[in-house]
């Protein structure tokens, strides 16, 4: 029996990758391993591993390594924690193959563990480009440690083979987003109002800001000026919580500070999968700098205002206006989205570019028969 050891250190991510773990899962020539470690440990992120639990998955072995820390080298102690542990974790565990997904640095020390133990690694994500974010560097590293590729568009496949990758490796098998909102069964407005105990009886406002890990020295101003630019508008406000990259509790302070001075403002740690996505579909539009606002929106025709440079770089639909940092730029951005003919016309025209939604299947099919020798291991450039 084939081992596949997936490493999960976010809601987002595990979200993304649960339809896959499910498949290995329920599959008799495969054995999922299961490694929950990051933001899942972490209570102030709402300590989503019961999510994982509560979705009846076997957890092989928990690292809970995040230092708490207003310092820039928090996180590289962390890093340097996790990687202890996770070495560990693979020699008890022994898998044949490491899955993992993203740009994540608790991903990224999965990704050095397995090079240095020579376990090949099957990445999903790679290819896309964020600009604005030290995940650019740690996506692309990533590429290079990886043995098998599952990117989300063929021009992101087209970019893996232009780092020198070889072709055979690298599978289009579109967006695990995708693949999501075409199995859920959406709940509806007044079962996602019940269940948040909030009233959706004006424009509902859904909004994720994550720290620009590039531009963390700004940050404060820039989550100032997003509160500022919303409050011009009257409308609920749902917020979700940011990644916990260095800058994030400067977000999270403001919007809770915002939020109890504003009856109309909420903000959850973890809205989970099925009432995230639902949101997608009730929400009158989205803001903040999300991937899931150029990946999973379209599917609703949703309209997106993307701040600043974090997504810059990814492939993007009509429905997506991008904004500067400015509580001008972003007024404008918001008003352009709700009133402006042209741009809500052409919402009807908005196509999805990422997949069928058979990610699931496809990433399996290939994990289960692909040969595990030294032609995979051995890494070579093709230019």
């Amino acid at each position: 029996m084939r081992r596949i050891l997936v490493v999960t250190g976010t809601r987002a991510e595990y979200g993304l990758l649960y339809w896959t773990m499910k498949r290995i899962n329920e599959d008799d020539d495969l054995q999922l391993q299961l490694v929950v470690t990051g933001n899942h440990l972490v209570p102030e992120y709402g300590y989503t591993v019961e999510a994982i639990i509560k979705d009846e998955f076997k957890i092989d072995e928990e690292i809970d390594m995040i230092v708490n820390s207003n310092r820039r080298s928090g996180i590289v102690r962390s890093m340097g924690l996790e990687l202890i542990q996770m070495a560990q974790a693979f020699d008890r565990l022994k898998p044949d193959l490491l899955l993992i997904l993203g740009d994540r640095y608790e991903i990224f020390m999965a990704a050095v563990c397995a090079v240095m133990m020579n376990i090949p690694i099957a990445h999903m994500n790679g290819g896309e480009s964020t600009e604005g974010a030290i995940d650019e560097q740690i996506r692309h590293a990533i590429t290079k440690m990886a043995h098998i590729h599952f990117p989300g568009t063929e021009y992101y496949k087209e970019r893996i083979i232009k780092m020198g990758e070889e072709s055979w490796r690298v599978f289009n098998v579109g967006e695990a987003g995708i693949e999501n909102m075409k199995r859920l069964k959406f709940m509806s407005k007044q079962e996602i109002e019940k269940e948040l105990n909030v009233e959706f009886n004006k424009k509902v406002f859904l909004i994720t800001y994550h720290p620009v890990t590039l531009d963390v020295d700004n940050v404060g101003e820039q989550i100032d000026n997003l509160l500022k630019a919303i409050s011009q508008f009257d409308a609920v406000y749902v917020f979700t919580y940011p990644n916990a990259d260095f800058g994030s509790k400067i977000i999270i302070d403001k919007i809770k500070r915002f939020t109890k001075e504003n009856d109309n403002a909420n903000m959850f740690y973890n809205l989970g999968q099925k009432r995230y996505l639902s949101l997608l579909k009730y929400a009158d539009i989205m803001i903040g700098n999300s991937s899931s606002g150029i990946i999973e929106s379209p599917i609703f025709k949703l309209p997106v205002v993307n701040i600043g440079d974090r997504q810059k770089g990814r492939i993007r639909n009509k429905n997506i206006i991008d904004t500067g940092y400015t509580t001008e730029d972003i007024c404008d951005g918001i008003h352009k989205a709700l009133y402006d003919k042209e741009f809500r016309d052409d919402l009807r025209c908005v196509e999805n570019l990422y997949g069928d939604g058979t990610t699931s299947k496809q990433v399996v099919h290939i994990l289960k028969y692909i040969n595990i020798n030294k032609k995979l291991i051995s890494k070579k450039l093709t230019y």
